[in-house]
């Protein structure tokens, strides 16, 4: 493991450790605030690899704070759960230069258990599902798409269920079923929000000559003013599929800047769903570019310059 990776954070002794997620690992700072630390984790179909990848947590973190700037800046309305990046005094001097650029702290809110998902493009489960019965989680489509082709009214909001437990997976449903699970009214709020910032988002990336074919939001709750907050992670290559709008072709499956060619080795590897993969060097260096070249066409500049930046 590199020096500057993080495949497990220890900070028990100074916070309280609320949970451990496959690659965020969740601390309380105190009753109303919270501490992410993105660790260097990488997971493939649902389960965790016993590899890191090195800046891989710095990557999620900064690119997350970037986003709800930009999204905030263009949507006055938004609320995000995001505080600072400064560390809280609980972390001790000694550990600063590991967790810092990794480390959000962020308001404690209660967290709508749906997984908020915006699909642009007909690719991946949604292409798998088009090809079967013309629908896309239960939606029914147009007919004569072809792979990758654009929704041809616009992106399609496709919720999914919230893993709970180990081994758990997410479940597509029909936007009508996540009404079920939060509310009518809260259900509505969040497809409403996700679709304008999916719109923001892919604009923006266009511009930067990167196309958000999809991508994964969650929302919070705010009890004292009745608010929906957008929180965790927010369109990174972990939680989105990025395309190079140059390469993109319809009829075709474009290379990612996300985890797609972990997984095709990891099918082609016959480790399918095995935990604790160890990975060849080869992917792991082809991983780390992807995420950093993906970072520098978002926000204009290198990894890098970044933390040199906000280190300095």
């Amino acid at each position: 493991m590199s020096s500057n990776s993080l495949g497990t954070s220890n900070l028990s002794r100074s916070m309280h450790l609320l949970a451990q997620g496959k690659v965020r690992d969740l601390y309380e700072i105190n009753d109303s605030t919270l501490l992410f630390v993105t660790t260097d984790r990488i997971s493939a179909f649902d389960v965790v690899m016993g590899s890191v990848i090195p800046t891989k947590g710095s990557v999620l973190c900064l690119l997350s704070v970037h986003w709800f700037r930009v999204l905030s800046e263009k949507i006055p309305s938004l609320r995000t759960h995001f505080l600072t990046l400064e560390l809280p005094p609980q972390i001790p001097s000694d550990l600063y230069d590991q967790y810092y650029n990794r480390c959000m702290q962020v308001r404690k809110f209660e967290i709508f258990k749906i997984e908020a998902i915006v699909r642009g493009y007909v690719t991946g489960s949604a292409w798998s599902s088009y090809k079967k019965d013309g629908t896309v989680c239960g939606i029914k489509i147009r007919e004569g798409l072809q792979e990758s082709e654009p929704f041809p009214d616009g992106p399609i909001y496709t919720p999914s269920t919230k893993a709970v437990s180990p081994g758990d997976h997410d479940e597509n449903i029909h936007p009508d079923q996540a009404a079920t699970i939060v509310g009518t009214r809260y259900a509505k709020r969040i497809e409403e929000l996700s679709l304008s910032l999916y719109k923001c988002a892919a604009a923006y990336a266009l511009e930067r000559g990167i196309i958000i074919a999809d991508t994964k939001f969650e929302f919070g709750l705010d009890k004292d003013t009745d608010d929906v907050v957008l929180v965790d992670e927010v369109l990174t290559p972990d939680s989105s599929r990025f395309w190079l709008a140059s390469s993109y072709r319809v009829g075709e499956s474009p290379p990612s800047f996300d985890k797609q060619h972990l997984r095709d080795w990891l099918t082609s590897s016959n480790l399918k769903g095995q935990e604790n993969v160890l990975l060849p060097e080869h992917i792991i260096r082809t991983t780390e570019e992807k995420y950093k070249e993906a970072y520098q066409r978002l926000v204009g500049r290198t990894l890098d310059e970044d933390i040199t930046r906000t280190t300095s």
